[in-house]
């Protein structure tokens, strides 16, 4: 299989708020069952008929998708949402969705979210988001944890806003370690062997 491969394909809203020590990120639990089993994601979901376009790019399609899932599950309009990243699952995955990533900054409005597609909603900052991972707390999946990972090195919504603009690709490979599953991308190593998790970066 190549990085090509023909996947399902969806979109996901990473949103941002400003708060007075930084911007705070929404996240949302999902039900114990389904996709993602009570983890804590960002809105979004597959790519339906009605968000393709003719001869639009995957990434357009992708993109109405998770402004249209962002409403659905949270109940946020959002407009113009920054491409941020590709995630391409790895051949081990049980289900396999290409997934899409964009930054859009948050309206006032407070969130409502579908009681059948989400159990809870709250805005925090990423390190609280990954202190919670990591005492136990909380599950994340590695999209989720890197997303947040790199969120942490900004100090303002405007300043990840103006980060953006072209995709990064991460194309996943699982590696089998003595401590446990790494996950690895092109100079990325993700060690999930145990809490809490480390990246290492080349």
């Amino acid at each position: 299989m190549t990085d090509l491969d023909d996947l399902p394909v969806a979109g996901t809203a990473v949103l941002l708020r400003p708060t007075p020590e930084g911007f705070a990120v929404l996240l949302m639990r999902r039900p114990d069952r389904g996709s993602f089993a009570g983890a804590w994601v960002f809105p979004g979901g597959k790519v339906e008929p009605s968000d393709r376009r003719e001869g639009a790019d995957e990434s357009d399609d992708a993109r109405r998708a998770a402004v249209r899932e962002t409403a659905e599950e949270v109940g946020l309009i959002i407009s113009d949402p920054v491409l941020l990243s590709r995630w391409q699952p790895p051949v081990e995955a049980p289900i396999r969705i290409r997934t899409w990533f964009f930054l859009a900054s948050a309206p006032d409005d407070e969130p409502r979210f579908s009681v059948d597609e989400v159990v809870d909603v709250v805005w925090l900052s990423p390190a609280e988001a990954l202190s919670r991972h990591a005492t136990g707390e909380w599950t994340l999946f590695p999209p989720t944890w890197v997303t947040l990972h790199q969120l942490g090195r900004f100090s303002s919504v405007d300043a990840v806003l103006a980060s953006g603009g072209v995709a990064q690709h991460f194309s996943t490979r699982v590696v089998e370690t003595p401590q446990g599953r790494d996950f690895e991308w092109d100079g990325v190593r993700l060690r999930t062997g145990s809490l809490p998790w480390t990246i290492d970066e080349s």
